[in-house]
């Protein structure tokens, strides 16, 4: 039998009151909240980034391929290009992408009554994929496509829906102003409403058939906008990477750019709460490391006579230290556990029921999502139990220090 093991479970289960007990209450539960608080805010900031990152990519899609312009700004209408043979086959080629569709977008005025407002149009046809952005519809049904003409339906926002009092069904007017200055117009009818609570698109855009912004433009069936292109998988920024592949590859005038590219802001703030996240971590090892260090060093003095009389018996320094490391490791092992169920306990709770909610306006989304990546909460546990008993080597050489003679006798 391991002796230095068996004492090291004897005196950490012992149930006799003293202070130090108190002390291992103290270190088990600021181990276990370390755990716990690293756990959710991992599953936390995994779930909002994927959600947010999500609801960009099912609008938009992964990449946009469209008409090379590097002096236009990325959020406005398209320059018209024609579709292209050689850039479908490079697309299907790809092995990374799942499917491209093409699409356009115009400047209009929306216009019901007296009040009017600036919209900018999607135009998307009837081999859109219509399952990502009906996600988003929260009344109503899809745009009805018509094969010998175009369909005279949009689909609002419903941010701009509010601010003109529209509801389903109803009608309203597009106008158009064409290069010359010439303006035309189309009579639409509402037939869905959406809300993405991304401010930037629900202010801004409206769906309607990519036939209604040719017919207008006075532009023939295969002038389009661009291609959008959503991956098979988009994982550690691989769209980033097929869009530079893309680039290579496709004729002269055409460009790729991801859709990180065309909405940085986003993005961006999104990369912010990995720095957040870091930060967290950092105090939450820090205050675990400190309580278990000073954990073991009033354990050591506690235990001052305990070690005179096993040094007396014979037992080695080395030994010793192997007792107080198992001690610790015991006690970091026991509030890790604990730190698990709590924040896994925490994160299952908020998946199933969302109890904590968010302001949509601001966060984009009106409930905390979470993920819960397996790999990632096994690493913060075996890393806060590697960094803590590493850290323990330090204090646990203070038995080398004490006196056999000196420690029997200490009160």
């Amino acid at each position: 039998m391991n002796t230095t093991w068996y004492i090291a479970k004897r005196i950490a289960f012992n149930k006799q009151k003293t202070f130090s007990r108190f002390i291992i209450r103290l270190s088990v539960a600021a181990t276990a909240i370390s755990v716990a608080a690293m756990i959710i805010t991992i599953c936390f900031v995994n779930g909002f980034q994927k959600a947010v990152s999500e609801k960009v990519f099912n609008f938009w899609g992964n990449i946009r391929v469209q008409h090379l312009a590097l002096d236009k700004s990325l959020i406005a209408e398209e320059s018209v290009i024609e579709r292209n043979d050689t850039v479908e086959n490079t697309l299907k080629n790809n092995s990374a992408i799942a499917y491209f569709q093409p699409f356009a977008t115009k400047s209009a005025v929306l216009k019901k009554g007296q009040e009017i407002e600036g919209v900018l149009l999607k135009g998307i046809d009837k081999t859109y994929d219509s399952l990502q952005l009906k996600k988003f519809i929260v009344k109503g049904r899809w745009l009805h496509f018509n094969d010998s003409s175009y369909s005279k339906e949009i689909i609002l926002s419903e941010a701009i829906a509010n601010e003109l009092n529209l509801n389903l069904n109803d009608t309203a007017t597009l106008f158009f102003i064409s290069p010359n200055n010439q303006s035309t117009y189309r009579k639409v009818l509402i037939a869905a409403i959406y809300k993405t609570g991304i401010e930037e698109y629900d202010k801004l855009f409206a769906i309607t058939d990519l036939k209604l912004l040719q017919r207008v433009s006075n532009l023939n069936a295969n002038k389009i906008g661009g291609y959008e292109i959503m991956l098979k998988h988009n994982n550690n920024g691989e769209d980033t990477t097929v869009s530079k592949q893309l680039n290579a590859m496709l004729p002269t005038v055409w460009g790729s750019r991801s859709i990180r590219e065309v909405y940085p802001n986003i993005f961006d703030w999104l990369e912010i709460l990995n720095n957040n996240r870091a930060i967290i971590f950092i105090v939450m090892s820090i205050v675990a490391i400190i309580n278990l260090i000073t954990c073991l060093l009033i354990l050591v003095l506690e235990r001052t006579r305990m070690i005179g009389i096993l040094k007396s018996v014979g037992i080695t320094d080395n030994a010793l230290q192997k007792l107080f490391l198992y001690y610790a490791g015991l006690i970091a092992l026991k509030g890790t556990s604990i730190g698990v169920l709590i924040g896994l306990g925490v994160c299952i709770l908020q998946q199933t029921t969302g109890i904590i909610t968010l302001n949509e306006a601001n966060y984009y989304i009106s409930y905390a999502p979470v993920q819960i990546i397996w790999w990632q909460v096994g690493s913060i546990v075996l890393a806060t139990i590697i960094v803590c008993i590493t850290a323990l080597i330090l204090p646990a050489l203070i038995v080398t220090t004490i006196k056999p003679v000196k420690a029997i006798q200490f009160r």
